[in-house]
């Protein structure tokens, strides 16, 4: 079982593209790397504090929406409605919590 030149080189050929990709990544610059004066470098703290700012609102932004909508679940459970309960007139019910709730929120104002 011989294996023919073509062979042979075709596995040369890919190894050594394969070694050379695998040292590639060692050879780009990084950002201390890069020279003093590189806007690139400069850019890359404040982007990375915008891109911190703007995870901080939308975070920000969903805890308050879930805040909200549990306040609101907790009104309608107080006014009666039982989310948990599998009830055939579950419309009925939750519209009925809603106009309680609406009606102890003009009598409080």
């Amino acid at each position: 079982m011989t294996s023919s030149p073509a062979k042979k080189w075709a596995v040369l050929l890919t190894s050594v593209v394969l070694s050379v990709a695998s040292v590639a990544p060692v050879f780009a610059q990084t950002a201390g790397s890069a020279p003093a004066g590189d806007e690139a470098a400069a850019a890359a703290p404040s982007a990375a504090a915008s891109k911190a700012a703007a995870k901080a609102q939308r975070k920000a932004a969903r805890k308050q929406a879930r805040a909200k909508k549990n306040a609101e679940l907790k009104q309608l459970e107080s006014n009666g409605y039982n989310p948990s309960r599998n009830d055939p007139n579950y419309p009925t019910d939750l519209q009925n919590a809603q106009k309680k709730a609406a009606a102890g929120a003009a009598a409080s104002q």
